[in-house]
């Protein structure tokens, strides 16, 4: 979270994105990117570093988890196919929404984002999991690829 804010603050907002979390897990299917993007939203926006997220979803598209795979730096985040499967495999997951943040706000997704989304959904078909969206966060709003026909 951003260091900006105090002790007491930093614990209010853990205690909403707990709150959002399990609203989220005994919520419908997500079955929109809106739905997506709401689920991320909140949970990565403000981050100072780069971090990806995959939501793990069952047969019917609920949540099972959002896990918070990897962190990086300011503006890049090293993203291991392989580590995702594991997760993805040991979770019995059935689909899963990626979702990463741009710390400078802006979400058009660069060459890099499109290229892990794509070398992702092709190790992730090769076992049966959906890949339904990514979503990138920022400050000036959020991108996902399901709207752009990337995925």
């Amino acid at each position: 979270m951003n260091s900006n804010f105090s002790n007491q603050e930093l614990s209010i907002i853990n205690q909403a994105l707990d709150i959002l979390k399990s609203k989220a897990r005994t919520s419908d299917s997500i079955t929109s990117p809106e739905m997506a993007k709401a689920l991320f939203k909140t949970q990565i926006e403000t981050s100072e570093r780069e971090v990806f997220c995959v939501a793990l979803l069952d047969n019917q598209h609920r949540l099972i988890e959002s896990v918070e795979l990897f962190k990086g730096t300011i503006d890049a985040a090293s993203v291991y196919p392989r580590e995702v499967v594991k997760l993805v495999l040991d979770s019995s997951a059935a689909a899963v929404v990626f979702a990463h943040n741009h710390p400078s706000g802006i979400v058009d997704p660069s060459q890099a984002d499109k290229l892990i989304t794509n070398k992702l959904k092709s190790a992730l078909d090769l076992i049966d999991v959906r890949v339904l969206d990514h979503i990138i966060v920022g400050s000036e709003g959020s991108y996902s690829f399901a709207e752009r026909g990337l995925i």
